[in-house]
């Protein structure tokens, strides 16, 4: 586990939306390592998972995990879709 991981373990929203992303993250890398269609498709339950997650703290007093976890959302968007239009 690495310094990134530890840091999010927390019961507040705010942290649960970033572990949200952290699961999305591995997800997203799992299908372009081996991008079958049930891995791509589980990432892609994952984004719909993370972004209601996201949705829901957006008005949390941690703006600063809600910013990180908006952020990296969008990264994990345009990795999906990159491979979603590699796949096709």
């Amino acid at each position: 586990m690495n310094s990134h991981d530890s840091s999010l373990h927390s019961n507040s929203p705010s942290n649960s939306a970033l572990d949200s992303v952290e699961r999305l993250h591995r997800a997203v890398s799992s299908a372009m390592s081996h991008p079958t269609d049930q891995l791509i498709q589980q990432a892609e339950n994952s984004l719909s998972h993370t972004e209601r997650a996201v949705a829901q703290v957006t008005d949390q007093a941690n703006r600063n995990a809600v910013e990180l976890a908006e952020e990296l959302l969008g990264e994990e968007k345009e990795r999906l879709s990159k491979l979603r239009s590699s796949d096709k």
